[in-house]
């Protein structure tokens, strides 16, 4: 075992054979005269003992615990697309029809939400921390679609009585936006507190909920805001 030896004026390292151990010579760089420790002075780190327990063949019976990514599969993406146009079909058949009732509108509202939802978490997780999977990744979207949905409750009750109008129909503009904004902030929270994101991981699963059913009230033929000048 070759003995690592330090010239004590230059600082040089450099090794030595065993056969030189507790005997003089020169430094090979500064030519100082140095004294190669003996073999019972040599410093020797051993590698810690390796407890895992292994096979005949001495290979470790222990499988390495690996990720579950959350992925956007083709699954996922034809379900969602599926969903849409499901949910398209059904908005151009109210429309059709005349119109509906609140409680349609707010079982429609709470259909849309789970694959929405869904598709938002895929597309904004922070793809370095553990995802979320399985039953437990079904109930924070559960959880979170509901939030969602209830928020169109601002819309339609809470910010009509702030404003003083009689129903959400008759909000201009101006005060649309204000509750359309409210409605994203709580629904981020939402979102960020189910899934443990950022605040801009919140921001886009609540913008995705609240676009696409903004939408789907469009084509429904669904009175959201007043148009009038007065």
């Amino acid at each position: 075992m070759p003995i690592a030896v330090t010239c004590p004026k230059c600082l040089t390292r450099f090794s030595v054979g065993e056969k030189f151990a507790g005997k003089k010579g020169p430094c090979p760089k500064c030519k100082n005269e140095i004294t190669v420790p003996e073999l019972s002075e040599q410093v020797v780190i051993h590698a810690p003992p390796d407890a895992v327990p292994k096979d005949s063949k001495g290979v470790s019976v222990l499988k390495p615990i690996k990720r579950t990514e959350v992925k956007i599969s083709r699954a996922l993406i034809f379900g969602s697309i599926g969903g849409v146009l499901l949910a398209i079909l059904l908005a151009v058949g109210l429309r059709l029809t005349g119109g509906a009732p609140l409680p349609l509108l707010v079982l429609a509202a709470l259909a849309v939400a789970p694959p929405l939802v869904r598709f938002g978490y895929a597309i904004s997780r922070d793809s370095e921390l553990e995802p979320f999977y399985g039953q437990e990744l079904w109930v924070r979207v559960a959880i979170t679609s509901v939030v969602l949905a209830a928020t169109w409750m601002v819309y339609a009750f809470v910010a009509p009585y702030v404003f003083d109008y009689d129903k959400a129909s008759e909000l201009p503009l101006l005060y649309s936006g204000i509750a359309l904004v409210v409605m994203l902030a709580l629904g981020s929270l939402a979102a960020m507190a189910a899934f443990d994101l950022e605040l801009s991981g919140g921001l886009v699963i609540a913008g995705v909920y609240i676009t696409a059913t903004l939408v789907l009230c469009l084509i429904a033929g669904v009175p959201l805001v007043s148009l009038s000048s007065s």
